[in-house]
């Protein structure tokens, strides 16, 4: 019988590498959880100002328009904040500062619970392996919470340690909890398609089909599949 997490924080911190990535990765969590009184907050590392296949597209002008996309869609979920690093895609490994950042905001923000992306998934059958931000953006996080969020000499100009609880890692080859998204899969289909300049019309029907999918495996309608750290 699959794992269903039932209960709900108080405060919640997703951390992402491109705009549209929690929305796809965890929407439906936390469009519940912020229905459920839960204060969500959003970090998203890239400007995602390269996320084109169109060589004529202006990378500033994108990362303007991908930035109101994004605010857009925090809306639809509900989230109590959300912010952009501003690192350009493709660069997110050599930015020297992601990881005070990220024990900066972590320790302003004082989650119970995180999210952020599973940097161990990396092939994924034969045609798709995890983007290189991606990797670089859920190593930079795990590194921030723990150690460094908790413990106060590392980055000490960041405010008091925190501990966070519980990690949730989307985005994984192997989820070992689920979350039932079925009250809150047509806020993360509405939300994803707020990212129109990734989405080309089939993004909110992909992810319906994929917490379809993932909903089987829980038992539930809809589901998304996380593998769940333990912190301590």
């Amino acid at each position: 019988m699959a794992d269903l997490v039932k209960e709900v924080p108080a405060v919640a911190l997703a951390v992402y590498a491109h705009p549209d990535d929690a929305d796809v990765g965890c929407g439906g969590t936390l469009a519940r959880w912020a229905a459920e009184g839960c204060a969500v907050h959003l970090v998203v590392c890239t400007d995602g100002g390269r996320g084109t296949i169109d060589p004529g597209v202006d990378p500033l002008t994108l990362a303007r328009e991908r930035a109101g996309e994004l605010g857009a869609s925090a809306k639809v979920v509900g989230l109590a904040s959300h912010e952009v690093l501003g690192a350009a895609d493709g660069e997110l490994e050599e930015r020297a500062t992601l990881r005070a950042e990220l024990v900066a905001r972590i320790r302003l923000l004082r989650p119970d619970v995180a999210f952020g992306h599973d940097p161990t998934a990396i092939f994924f059958g034969q045609h798709y392996f995890n983007h290189r931000d991606h990797r670089a953006a859920g190593w930079a996080f795990l590194d921030a919470l723990s150690p460094a969020a908790a413990l106060p000499h590392y980055f000490p100009a960041a405010g008091a340690p925190h501990r966070v609880g519980t990690v949730y890692l989307s985005g994984t080859l192997e989820p070992d909890v689920y979350v039932d998204v079925t009250g809150s899969v047509d806020v993360k289909v509405a939300a994803v398609e707020c990212h129109r300049s990734q989405g080309q019309g089939w993004a909110g029907e992909a992810v319906r089909l994929r917490a379809e999918e993932e909903g089987r495996r829980a038992g539930v309608a809809y589901a998304e599949g996380f593998r769940r750290l333990r912190m301590g």
